[in-house]
Protein backbone atom coordinates (compact mmCIF):
# COMPACT_ATOMS: atom_id res chain seq x y z
CA UNK A 1 0.00 0.00 0.00
CA UNK A 2 1.12 3.48 -0.78
CA UNK A 3 0.50 6.53 0.94
CA UNK A 4 0.07 10.26 -0.40
CA UNK A 5 0.44 13.12 1.42
CA UNK A 6 -0.67 16.57 0.04
CA UNK A 7 -0.29 20.11 1.51
CA UNK A 8 -2.01 23.10 1.11
CA UNK A 9 -2.71 26.83 2.02
CA UNK A 10 -5.93 29.00 2.71
CA UNK A 11 -6.27 31.99 4.88
CA UNK A 12 -7.93 30.95 8.12
CA UNK A 13 -10.95 32.65 7.30
CA UNK A 14 -11.68 30.44 4.10
CA UNK A 15 -10.50 27.75 6.00
CA UNK A 16 -14.45 26.23 6.69
CA UNK A 17 -14.87 26.93 2.99
CA UNK A 18 -12.29 25.30 1.60
CA UNK A 19 -12.57 22.32 3.59
CA UNK A 20 -16.23 21.88 2.56
CA UNK A 21 -14.86 22.27 -0.99
CA UNK A 22 -12.38 19.35 -0.47
CA UNK A 23 -15.43 17.13 1.33
CA UNK A 24 -17.62 17.77 -2.00
CA UNK A 25 -15.57 18.12 -4.79
CA UNK A 26 -12.01 16.50 -4.17
CA UNK A 27 -13.26 13.61 -1.55
CA UNK A 28 -15.35 11.89 -3.94
CA UNK A 29 -13.37 12.11 -6.69
CA UNK A 30 -10.43 10.43 -4.34
CA UNK A 31 -13.09 7.87 -3.97
CA UNK A 32 -14.13 6.96 -7.28
CA UNK A 33 -10.75 6.16 -8.87
CA UNK A 34 -10.12 2.40 -8.46
CA UNK A 35 -7.38 1.14 -6.07
CA UNK A 36 -7.88 4.21 -3.45
CA UNK A 37 -8.44 2.73 -0.08
CA UNK A 38 -9.01 5.68 1.88
CA UNK A 39 -9.18 9.91 2.19
CA UNK A 40 -8.12 11.43 5.55
CA UNK A 41 -8.69 15.67 5.21
CA UNK A 42 -6.70 17.55 8.23
CA UNK A 43 -6.02 21.22 9.16
CA UNK A 44 -4.93 23.29 11.56
CA UNK A 45 -5.02 27.11 11.42
CA UNK A 46 -2.04 28.82 12.33
CA UNK A 47 -2.67 32.28 12.87
CA UNK A 48 -3.68 34.46 9.14
CA UNK A 49 -3.12 30.93 7.52
CA UNK A 50 -4.91 27.50 7.79
CA UNK A 51 -2.76 24.46 6.63
CA UNK A 52 -4.49 21.25 4.97
CA UNK A 53 -3.37 17.79 4.33
CA UNK A 54 -4.83 15.64 2.40
CA UNK A 55 -4.19 11.93 3.48
CA UNK A 56 -5.02 9.38 0.79
CA UNK A 57 -4.01 5.62 0.74
CA UNK A 58 -3.74 3.31 -2.64
CA UNK A 59 -3.01 -0.16 -3.77
CA UNK A 60 -0.39 1.08 -6.14
CA UNK A 61 1.74 3.74 -7.44
CA UNK A 62 -0.14 2.35 -10.82
CA UNK A 63 -3.53 3.00 -9.11
CA UNK A 64 -2.27 6.38 -7.92
CA UNK A 65 -1.32 7.04 -11.58
CA UNK A 66 -4.59 6.65 -12.44
CA UNK A 67 -6.24 9.57 -10.25
CA UNK A 68 -2.67 11.81 -10.26
CA UNK A 69 -1.31 11.46 -14.73
CA UNK A 70 1.98 9.71 -15.57
CA UNK A 71 3.41 12.16 -12.78
CA UNK A 72 2.72 10.89 -9.79
CA UNK A 73 5.25 13.12 -7.85
CA UNK A 74 3.04 15.96 -9.51
CA UNK A 75 0.42 17.91 -7.02
CA UNK A 76 -2.97 17.25 -8.84
CA UNK A 77 -5.51 20.70 -8.72
CA UNK A 78 -8.40 21.64 -9.61
CA UNK A 79 -9.73 25.07 -10.92
CA UNK A 80 -11.76 26.25 -7.58
CA UNK A 81 -8.01 26.08 -5.94
CA UNK A 82 -7.31 29.01 -7.41
CA UNK A 83 -10.12 31.09 -4.93
CA UNK A 84 -8.68 29.51 -1.93
CA UNK A 85 -4.92 28.20 -2.20
CA UNK A 86 -2.23 30.95 -1.17
CA UNK A 87 1.06 29.01 -3.31
CA UNK A 88 0.63 25.54 -5.39
CA UNK A 89 2.91 23.27 -4.34
CA UNK A 90 4.57 21.31 -7.00
CA UNK A 91 4.53 17.74 -5.44
CA UNK A 92 3.38 15.66 -3.32
CA UNK A 93 5.21 12.99 -1.14
CA UNK A 94 4.40 8.90 -1.47
CA UNK A 95 5.13 6.91 1.43
CA UNK A 96 5.36 3.20 1.42
CA UNK A 97 3.05 2.06 4.33
CA UNK A 98 4.25 -0.90 6.18
CA UNK A 99 1.89 -1.49 8.62
CA UNK A 100 -1.59 -0.09 9.08
CA UNK A 101 -4.08 -0.39 11.83
CA UNK A 102 -7.15 -2.57 10.96
CA UNK A 103 -10.31 -1.00 10.40
CA UNK A 104 -12.53 -0.76 12.89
Amino acid sequence: MIARLWHGITLAEQAEAYLAFLRDRAVPDYRRTPGNRSVSLMHRVEGRVAHFLVLTHWDSLHAIEAFAGTDVQRARYYPEDDAFLLEFEPTVVHYRVDEAAPQA
